[in-house]
């Protein structure tokens, strides 16, 4: 094909929804739309949890955190996908390739440890309300992002660099639009069962095991919130815990998909779609859940956009 011989030896082919041509300048339009909202909301949610002193909690501190990992997520992935779905060329270098996988990996690592993290912190929220403050000081919360950072950091460097050295036999044509681990271990020339272990243990260990914990979190918020027997507390519960438990379920339930059984999900049409939804969608319906659910956040914005200059 004209494409293989336009493409240097290094280079990957980024087959994309190539297969679907009458699609792309649709999913170009979409794509593009969500990542500008994307910027722009998640953008105004770290700017208003920094300057707004009554967002200065643990909460909104995580929010920030989230914020900040979703903006450099898409920013790995959409650029490269937006000029692919341009035009003909599909093609990514070795090193822009490489760059991507570090990055979303690391990125999306990260978000699985702190959406975990944000439930315990609603846990604490919910069932010790008195002990709120003392359990969550700011040194605390800083230590528990700060773990969340260095798990997906250290997912990425055993994980990708594994990865980008297996021999490849000249193999560079990708079933996906993005650079990642599951997709680019089948371009491999060598027996890759222990590839495939070692990834089904990062997936037990930062997808189901955190998936487990959050659910084992909200099941000691709903027995405590039974036990009050209140509509009242219901609604407060509801209001407090409401917005994250859509992200996780919107997050976990596309990746869990995705990374359990990668072998038979890979190169299929429903494959590309759901990485496309985690990758470039939910980051752009994140901020519009924390907003639209969230009185304090509506209120943050409202007065940081009327706020009058000083004379």
């Amino acid at each position: 094909m004209e494409q293989d011989n336009e493409t240097s030896e290094g280079d990957f082919v980024l087959l994309g929804f190539s297969d679907q041509p009458q699609l792309e300048l649709i999913l170009f339009v979409v794509v593009l739309v969500s990542y500008l909202l994307t910027i722009v909301g998640n953008s105004a949610i770290i700017l208003v949890s920094l300057l707004d002193p009554k967002l200065q909690t643990p909460m909104y501190f995580f929010l920030t955190n989230l914020s900040l990992i979703d903006l450099c997520f898409t920013t790995s992935i959409v650029p490269q996908l937006l000029w692919n779905l341009k035009g003909p060329s599909k093609t990514i270098t070795w090193t822009g390739c490489a760059i991507q996988l570090y990055v979303s990996l690391s990125l999306g690592s990260t978000e699985c440890v702190l959406l975990t993290i944000m439930a315990f912190d609603r846990y604490v929220a919910v069932c010790k309300p008195l002990n709120y403050t003392t359990i969550m000081h700011p040194s605390f919360c800083k230590a528990l992002a700060a773990v969340a950072w260095v798990s997906g950091v250290g997912n990425t460097l055993i994980q990708g660099t594994i990865t980008l050295r297996l021999p490849r036999c000249g193999h560079h044509r990708l079933q996906h639009f993005l650079c990642e681990v599951p997709v680019m271990v089948k371009l491999a020339c060598v027996d890759i069962h222990a590839n495939e272990v070692q990834l089904f243990v990062a997936t037990l260990v930062l997808i189901l095991i955190p998936m487990l914990l959050i659910l084992f979190s909200y099941g000691l918020i709903v027995q405590a919130v039974v036990k009050l027997k209140s509509a009242q507390a219901w609604r407060k519960a509801l209001g407090t815990c409401g917005s994250h438990l859509i992200v996780v379920s919107f997050f976990f339930g596309t990746s869990s998909v995705i990374y359990i059984k990668p072998q038979k999900y890979y190169g299929y049409v429903e494959g590309k779609y759901l990485t496309l939804f985690y990758s470039v969608a939910t980051p752009t319906l994140n901020p519009l859940i924390y907003t639209l659910r969230n009185k304090d956040v509506k209120g943050a914005l409202r007065r940081l956009f009327r706020r009058e200059p000083s004379a």
